[in-house]
């Protein structure tokens, strides 16, 4: 059976992600900041009949949680399938260039971009021990400078100084990782869920949790032969193209 952390799991896309692959035979860990409210998540699965599933703290902020989901996990299960970083926070908003404080910025970064590389850093050398690795970075269209640069895009508007540029080097980092891993099992790419209503926008997406976690799933639970530095976007339809960067 492969296994999979999920970090923020307890709600909205993580939770649903954590639902899906449980339901394909995985064993999901889902990761949670408080112990309480994964378990509370853990417990309504069991009740639903999905028991291959279990709650582990994880505050992808503090290196110490960290550290010990890692030695959990590897006390568990020997070794990690799939790590999806899917903790993220908003910040506050406006979040504007001029005036946004740089701890209100350092904040969101230390959430969405290096509490990413921590727990990647952390759980890699489980993730060698798989046959076929996986590390999927949920990000944003948000995050695409070349989007941004484009008054026709429909989104164009929705600009901001801590959330926008750390998804952006959320990218940038999914890039030189899987150039790093190129010449071994490992497959990392950056997975855009598209505009999901969630509690994160107060429920304003036009894409459900169920489809956003499906996309994800597509584009992580993939074969040898799968591409590998890439950028998914579920808000372009036509799946032969690149989403751009």
């Amino acid at each position: 059976m492969k296994t999979v952390l999920i970090t923020g799991a307890t709600r909205g896309i993580g939770k649903e992600i954590a639902r899906q692959l449980a339901e394909k035979g995985l064993f999901v860990y889902i990761g949670s900041r408080n112990i309480e409210k994964g378990i509370e998540v853990e417990n309504q699965f069991k009740n639903q009949g999905v028991s291959n599933i279990k709650a582990i703290e994880i505050d992808v902020t503090n290196p110490g949680t960290i550290l010990s989901a890692k030695e959990q996990i590897e006390a568990e299960q020997g070794k990690l399938d799939i790590l999806i970083n899917n903790a993220g926070i908003l910040g506050g908003v406006p979040q504007k260039a001029s005036d946004t404080p740089v701890d209100a910025i350092r904040e969101v970064f230390d959430t969405n971009f290096f509490g990413v590389i921590s727990v990647t850093q952390t759980f890699l050398d489980l993730l060698r021990k798989s046959d076929s690795p996986r590390i999927s970075n949920i990000t944003s269209g948000l995050g695409s400078l070349t989007l941004h640069s484009d008054p026709g895009w429909p989104y164009y508007d929705v600009k901001g100084t801590s959330y926008v540029p750390s998804k952006t080097a959320l990218n940038a980092y999914t890039v030189v990782l899987a150039y790093e891993l190129k010449d071994t099992p490992f497959k990392v790419n950056a997975i855009d869920p598209g505009y999901t209503a969630t509690d994160f926008n107060n429920h304003s997406g036009h894409l459900s949790p169920e489809n956003a976690a499906a996309f994800i799933i597509k584009h992580t639970l993939t074969s040898e032969d799968a591409p590998t530095g890439k950028f998914f976007s579920n808000d372009i339809k036509d799946e032969s193209e690149q989403s751009p960067w």
